[in-house]
């Protein structure tokens, strides 16, 4: 064992000491424990406790809550439980967790060190074949790095549930390399054949990992936000947005459909608040584009609004939180008319704007790393002005107090 454990008790039992503070009483305090590593065989062990360990390693999981294995056990078995775990722990399978309760130790977390040679004597293997299959995908490595964290949890799954999670990643590679978007029915046709062909613990364990929306994949259809003086049109069939008096809400692929547009603008005006840019279509919605900006673009924003681009080219004026993040919002907003070679600009996200709110708030951690990297860019005078007076006066602001 590493040197941070303790030496073996009187009973054989290693410790390992989790935030110790006050050492005297040791109050809410942590602890590991375990015996040194020999991984018995479990072939001499009765039925009734390879049958519980059976249930219990078909969790995916190698950390359980205590509280959950006794559940599972049930009321019945609930001393069977208690020797199992410490037939267990003597025989190095596991380690536990406990925490300091009025004066005594309890159990909270059991770890399972080597399930996959437990799931072996069990019979819970697969066959050579689906092995040597997970070894060989398994070697397959991801260019992207927001897979890693989800690839290393499959290591300690068996390798059929390992190789249908290893599929899941793949197809989500894909679905990324060809910039689709949409809700989890279509991604669950696109993976699997069929709108339902993800179960619900397939899902549970892609959100646990992922936040699915930045891969493009949304839990209902997206909706595009927007006023303007134009029509629509698709064939034969016209949607005259100039009925609208403050504003609707059509879908990504209703968007991307339109063929034509008809009518006349000077700007696009993209607004992040959502109260805010409802304020600003009906003031400005009448002569102009209105787009919200629902944040960081997501993938399904940026096409759609690239195909409106396509079809009625104009300038933009962006209108996004007078703070850090704000900014960053903006200049990926404004990526998109610069790749159509047009003009773009910040709007009420100046000095004067910030400080002429009725109220502001107190940079954090986080902002003041993002402004000390705003601050090496080559920003519009307008926003180096913002960035500045945000560093000197440590506030930053919200653009609901000013639009």
């Amino acid at each position: 064992m590493p040197n941070n454990w303790s030496e073996p008790d009187q009973t054989g039992v290693c410790t390992l000491k989790l935030d110790v503070g006050a050492t005297v009483t040791l109050r809410g305090k942590r602890q590991r424990r375990a015996f040194p590593k020999r991984l018995e065989a479990i072939d001499t062990w009765p039925l009734p406790w390879r049958e519980l360990l059976t249930e219990w390693l078909r969790a995916e999981s190698k950390r359980r809550k205590w509280e959950s294995l006794i559940k599972q056990a049930g009321a019945r078995r609930t001393d069977l439980a208690f020797d199992l775990l410490d037939a267990l722990l003597r025989g190095g399978w596991i380690e536990v967790e406990e925490k300091r309760d009025a004066g005594r130790w309890l159990l909270v977390w059991v770890e399972f060190i080597e399930p996959l040679p437990l799931r072996r004597q069990l019979g819970l293997a697969e066959d050579e074949a689906t092995i040597e299959q997970w070894q060989i995908e398994s070697a397959k490595p991801f260019n992207d790095p927001r897979f890693a964290q989800a690839r290393a949890s499959l290591d300690a799954m068996p390798a059929t549930k390992a190789l249908d999670r290893l599929y899941l990643l793949r197809r989500i590679e894909t679905w990324d390399a060809e910039n689709r978007f949409g809700t989890k029915r279509d991604f669950a046709l696109f993976a699997g054949g069929d709108t339902k062909a993800l179960s619900s613990a397939q899902w549970q364990w892609l959100e646990k990992h992922f936040m699915l929306s930045d891969w493009g994949i949304e839990a209902h259809a997206p909706v595009l936000w927007l006023r303007a003086p134009l029509c629509l049109i698709r064939d034969e069939t016209r949607l005259e947005l100039s009925l609208v008096r403050d504003c609707l809400g059509l879908t990504a692929k209703t968007l991307q459909s339109v063929t034509r547009i008809e009518g006349h603008m000077d700007a696009w005006y993209l607004v992040e608040n959502r109260t805010s840019f409802e304020r600003v279509a009906k003031e400005y919605g009448a002569s102009n584009g209105v787009l919200w900006l629902p944040g960081f673009p997501p993938r399904w924003w940026k096409s759609t609004v690239r195909h409106l681009l396509t079809l009625l080219p104009a300038p933009a004026y962006i209108a996004c939180d007078p703070d850090p993040a704000g900014i960053d919002i903006a200049y990926e907003a404004g990526e998109l008319w610069e790749s159509f070679d047009l003009k773009w600009s910040p709007w009420m996200m100046d000095q004067s704007t910030l400080e002429n709110l009725p109220h502001r708030k107190a940079l954090n951690d986080y902002d003041r790393k993002r402004l000390a990297a705003l601050a090496t860019k080559p920003l519009s005078p307008d926003l180096k002005k913002l960035v500045d007076w945000m560093i000197a006066n440590g506030e930053k602001g919200e653009q609901e107090g000013a639009l």
